[in-house]
Formats: C-alpha cells, sequence, structure tokens
C-alpha cells in the first residue's frame, strides 16, 4: 500500500469517526446524558485525525498530491461527510500515480 492509499483510507476512516461523533456520541451524551461515548469517540476521532493531517502533509511534502487538492482534503476534513466527497479525486489521484508506475515499469 503506497503513501496514496493510506491517506485516502485515513480521510474515510476519519470521516467515520467524525460522523459517528456528531451523529452518535453527541446525541447520546446531550440527549440521554451518558458522556462515556463521547470520550471514547472524541479520542479516536483525535488519534485519526491527527493521523490524516500528518499523512496528508507527508504527501503534500513528497509532491504526490498538489496544494489545492490537499487544501480541499484539509478542509473537508472540519465538514460532515467532507471526506466522503473527497474520496473520489484521492481515488482518481492514486489511479494516475498507478498507471504512471505501470508504464515506467515497462
Amino acid at each position: 500500500m503506497n503513501k496514496l492509499q493510506l491517506l485516502r483510507y485515513s480521510a474515510l476512516t476519519e470521516g467515520i469517526s467524525w460522523s459517528a461523533l456528531l451523529f452518535i456520541a453527541m446525541p447520546l451524551k446531550y440527549i440521554w446524558g451518558d458522556p462515556l461515548y463521547v470520550k471514547i469517540i472524541g479520542m479516536t476521532h483525535g488519534i485519526l485525525f491527527i493521523a490524516l493531517i500528518t499523512l496528508l502533509l507527508q504527501t503534500l511534502m513528497e509532491e504526490r498530491i498538489d496544494k489545492k487538492e490537499a487544501l480541499t482534503v484539509f478542509i473537508a476534513s472540519f465538514i460532515p461527510f467532507g471526506t466522503f466527497f473527497t474520496d473520489r479525486s484521492l481515488r482518481e489521484i492514486i489511479a494516475q500515480e498507478l498507471a504512471i508506475e505501470a508504464s515506467s515499469v515497462n
């Protein structure tokens, strides 16, 4: 698995944790008064967010993703379901990179 694929999976996982925090843990806390889920899912989401930003910076510094796409992924990570919309463009970048690697092997 290359770093772009890892970035894509990290973004999807972070998006799932963000959605779980907003739509499962927060209602459980404020409607039923159970803050345990916010602590667990919130910590998990925080770790996944840091991992996403770290991978995003690494791929940007290695010039495997352009600044515009990196900024889009970054902003999308703050919007609920945002990372799911950037998944398509990340898949296209991965496909282009794999095609370039395949053509250089031949």
